[in-house]
């Protein structure tokens, strides 16, 4: 990373996926791409156990931080802003990956990542889950279990599903499985893969296109269910758009439906008018959370926001902490958040 481009958000990208699944498979291919394309990536790598055999797989020449003895999602999950943060600072890496343990629950994931917003300029791109495809047919067979109701969890949560070890089905189960992710998450894309052998290049562009979609066309795809993130109800099911799928044979919905939009502020804004900004977001979004200095005060806040309730907490935050609110949601518009937070700062 070069001088110029320290201010820079770093672009994260989180890979999700039950255990086994493929995910080091998958990062292990990313990393290689980004390399031949003269990048520099890094890697967080998080176990429940206390030691990182993904880590050996990966090896020593690219920049890693471990976390290790827990999930990002619950037990070490302060330790991550700190880790993200001294990779950045440290390593200057055009590109930041973070395999997650298969245990952790995704919307979990985001809203610790989303943390490290307060401290370090990232850009969150949207959740690509690994699905281990005869493994998950298995476990919708029995529908019940843990294991079974985080695959869905994680599976809802992606804007892309690779759809791993497809050589493992007998004959019509690929069309099967395919049926039953598009009624889970009829938003994502899917890549049918074997050892996540996907084309990176063209992985990567749908990201780039998961992004223009959205902000061109988020208001035609502004309907959603009304009970939250962890819906199960498959009235999801109903409001999908056909038409805009990126050039894959068996891909039709593509829509970053989990969103995460991080703001920067450029200076102080009026505590009521934020107040007042906040009691208007829409039920879209879910969570919030950023440090923030008001121009009709000396203190700065820490500002949380769940369930439709804002929480002001005043601090004196260490070393160089930009003034940053960090929304996730799903199907909110992005660029009417910022438009409504320029005005703001205006």
């Amino acid at each position: 990373m070069s001088q110029a481009n320290l201010n820079q958000a770093t672009p994260v990208y989180i890979l999700s996926g039950f255990l086994g699944s493929g995910k080091t498979t998958l990062l292990q291919r990313m990393l290689s791409y980004w390399k031949e394309q003269g990048l520099k990536p890094a890697i967080i790598m998080n176990e429940i156990g206390d030691i990182n055999l993904d880590g050996l797989i990966v090896g020593d020449e690219v920049p890693m931080a471990e976390m290790l003895g827990g999930c990002i999602c619950c037990t070490v999950r302060g330790d991550l802003s700190v880790q993200m943060f001294e990779l950045i600072r440290d390593e200057r890496p055009d590109v930041i990956v973070i395999e997650a343990t298969g245990a952790a629950n995704p919307l979990e994931i985001l809203d610790a990542v989303t943390e490290v917003s307060l401290t370090a300029k990232i850009d969150i791109k949207p959740m690509m889950t690994v699905v281990d495809s005869a493994h998950f047919l298995e476990l919708h067979a029995a529908q019940k279990g843990k294991t079974y109701r985080l695959m869905m969890e994680q599976i809802r949560c992606g804007s892309v599903l690779i759809v791993n070890k497809i050589d493992r089905l007998q004959s019509g189960q690929l069309q099967e499985i395919e049926d039953l992710l598009r009624r889970l998450n009829p938003y994502a894309e899917l890549l049918p893969a074997v050892k996540c052998g996907v084309n990176i290049e063209h992985l990567m562009t749908l990201y780039d296109d998961l992004q223009g979609i959205h902000d061109r066309e988020h208001k035609e795809h502004a309907s959603s269910c009304s009970h939250g993130g962890d819906c199960q109800c498959g009235e999801h099911a109903d409001s999908s758009i056909h038409g805009h799928g990126v050039a894959h044979g068996h891909l039709h919905h593509t829509h970053e439906h989990v969103t995460v939009y991080s703001h920067y502020f450029q200076g102080p804004v009026n505590s009521e008018q934020f107040e007042s900004f906040i009691a208007e977001l829409p039920r879209e979004v879910y969570r919030a959370k950023g440090v923030l200095s008001f121009s009709d005060t000396s203190s700065r806040f820490l500002f949380q926001y769940a369930y439709r309730e804002p929480d002001y907490l005043k601090i004196t935050p260490q070393g160089n902490v930009p003034d940053v609110v960090v929304f996730i949601g799903e199907h909110f518009d992005k660029n009417k958040l910022a438009d409504q937070l320029r005005e703001l700062e205006a």
